[in-house]
């Protein structure tokens, strides 16, 4: 190899050196030209990022600050709303509880020869204090409550226990009415008007239901229905035989509540609890005897002691009720007679002896109009005729239709 060769071989080595050096440092400014762009754009964004971020956050703030101001305000209409309701239902109930009352039945047992008193099974019921007069004071309850007492309490909110006379009671609008001295009462409840009810109007009931474990329970529904027709099992003989004109509710009546008192929202007694119709399938069916048609009862009883009803002197069973074997038979009646009232007899010197009905006469109009039970005979005698009016009674008598006047006396039930 020449010298020449030799240098040439030499020095290859060390140009290819300064051309990689030089390509580097470019390299290097390029790339460090190209990191100072891209972390200026990525700074610039993420200022942006963030920017848009803190915008978001605030509004986000603003809207959840916002939610919280119209969710407080909200709540606090919400709350405002419902403490108007609860008011309104605490001041009724606050103006009348004192004058609702406990009612006991106790009756006296013969136990090993001795005269024992205790409480009737299922007697515990309620009552209302609706009159403050001359010392004493009246309450209101049902027939039922205090049906075969040998003596009746009135039991106070403050647990007092009082003996309350029993003025009257009757079976048909089962209602009673007591007299107590008056020195424990602090309150009277004001009457209301029944028939100016609407449906759907709120009501307030309240009693001692299940007895006085629970005294002066409050429940709170609406009027239901107006002018019910419920009929009833006055003898609990399995048969209807009377019909009461009721108020419907959907507040709740158990047993205890009977004789309670159902108060509108002015706390007027505009009903006297009654009834429930209790079933599997039914719910919210409670019952009350409206006040306008209680009022003249309360005071016929309370003036009087018993209910004076016109009387017709006869033991009335319907038709229905009797074997269909007996319809020919016994009866002689004509095929097409279905429907009627059996007399199943007679009292002497009665008004029905008078007109010269017999037993097994068979009822099937009163002045015209068609009797097809005993409930329809009831209702006809005791809510369309009156003492002392004549009446026009057609009937069978051995298969012979016939017609006769009866004139109408009066009797207290």
């Amino acid at each position: 190899m020449s010298y020449d060769d030799q240098n040439e071989h030499n020095q290859t080595p060390k140009s290819k050196s300064n051309k990689s050096w030089l390509i580097g440092v470019v390299g290097a400014v390029i790339g460090s030209i190209i990191m100072f762009i891209l972390l200026t754009s990525f700074t610039d964004m993420n200022m942006t990022l963030d920017e848009s971020n803190d915008t978001n956050n605030t509004e986000e703030t603003e809207n959840a600050n916002s939610e919280d101001s119209q969710g407080q305000s909200g709540n606090s209409n919400s709350e405002n709303v419902n403490v108007d309701i609860s008011t309104q239902t605490t001041e009724v109930v606050d103006s009348v509880s004192n004058a609702i009352v406990g009612v006991v039945n106790i009756q006296e047992q013969n136990i090993f020869g001795r005269q024992q008193q205790e409480s009737g099974q299922g007697s515990t019921g309620s009552g209302v204090v609706y009159k403050e007069q001359d010392g004493s004071a009246y309450v209101v309850t049902n027939h039922h409550v205090i049906e075969g007492a040998s003596s009746v309490e009135v039991v106070f909110q403050d647990e007092t226990q009082v003996e309350a006379e029993v003025v009257g009671s009757d079976m048909y609008t089962d209602l009673a009415v007591l007299r107590i001295d008056n020195e424990h009462v602090s309150e009277v409840i004001e009457l209301g008007q029944s028939d100016s009810l609407d449906v759907g109007e709120p009501v307030v009931a309240i009693g001692n239901p299940l007895g006085l474990q629970f005294a002066g329970s409050v429940t709170k529904g609406v009027v239901s229905g107006k002018d019910r027709l419920i009929p009833v099992d006055l003898n609990e003989d399995g048969t209807k035989d009377w019909q009461m004109e009721v108020l419907q509710t959907d507040a709740a009546i158990n047993p205890g509540n009977s004789g309670g008192a159902l108060v509108n929202m002015k706390g007027q007694l505009v009903g006297i609890n009654s009834m429930k119709i209790s079933s599997a399938q039914l719910e919210g069916l409670g019952f009350a005897i409206p006040i306008g048609s209680a009022k003249p009862i309360m005071d016929e009883l309370e003036a009087d002691g018993a209910v004076t009803r016109p009387y017709v002197g006869i033991s009335p069973m319907s038709l229905a009720d009797v074997p269909k074997y007996h319809w020919q038979n016994t009866l002689n009646l004509p095929e097409d007679v279905q429907k009627g009232v059996v007399v199943a007899s007679v009292e002497n010197m009665s008004p029905a002896a008078q007109g010269g009905l017999e037993q097994y006469d068979v009822i099937v109009e009163i002045d015209g109009q068609s009797i097809e039970n005993v409930l329809q005979l009831r209702q006809y005698l005791y809510n369309e005729a009156e003492a002392g009016q004549d009446i026009n009674v057609t009937y069978y008598r051995n298969g012979e239709q016939q017609e006769t006047t009866i004139s109408l006396t009066s009797q207290e039930f």
